[in-house]
């Protein structure tokens, strides 16, 4: 159990980083098992899944899902301070994205793969489930 605390309190920016690679394997393995094959086809099926925006957005939507402990952790990651961050991203979505990755980091390095599955498949879930409603809005929005 103390081993699971001091990844509770581990740098944020540091269980986002990997975080960030495991998510990215999972999605990788999404996107093969739907059959694409061509590699342009490959990536951008997988950027729908990574983007900053997606994952921010995924993890607002399931914050009321975690343990107190889980949603503490993501609050945190959430609050720290960026030094950087990519120019098309806005900054909020981006610290929410970065919270999502901290929490999976933080359920890989804990080694709860069971609730890591889980949550990952809840957020690819969600992804696909309001991703072609959020594109229709922006499009919307656009033809005004």
């Amino acid at each position: 159990m103390s081993e699971k605390k001091d990844y509770l309190r581990m740098n944020t920016a540091a269980l986002a980083f990997l975080g960030d690679a495991v998510y990215e394997t999972y999605v990788r393995r999404r996107v093969l098992e739907s059959g694409a094959v061509r590699g342009d086809r490959l990536h951008r099926a997988a950027v729908e899944y990574v983007r900053a925006e997606n994952q921010g957005a995924a993890m607002k939507a399931l914050l009321e899902s975690l343990s107190p402990e889980e949603a503490a952790l993501a609050k945190r990651a959430r609050n720290r301070k960026i030094t950087s961050r990519p120019r098309h991203v806005d900054p909020v979505e981006y610290k929410w994205a970065t919270a999502f990755e901290a929490l999976v980091g933080y359920l890989f390095l804990s080694g709860n793969g069971e609730r890591m599955e889980a949550f990952i498949g809840d957020a690819i879930e969600w992804i696909e489930g309001n991703h072609g409603k959020r594109k229709a809005e922006k499009e919307e929005g656009h033809e005004e």
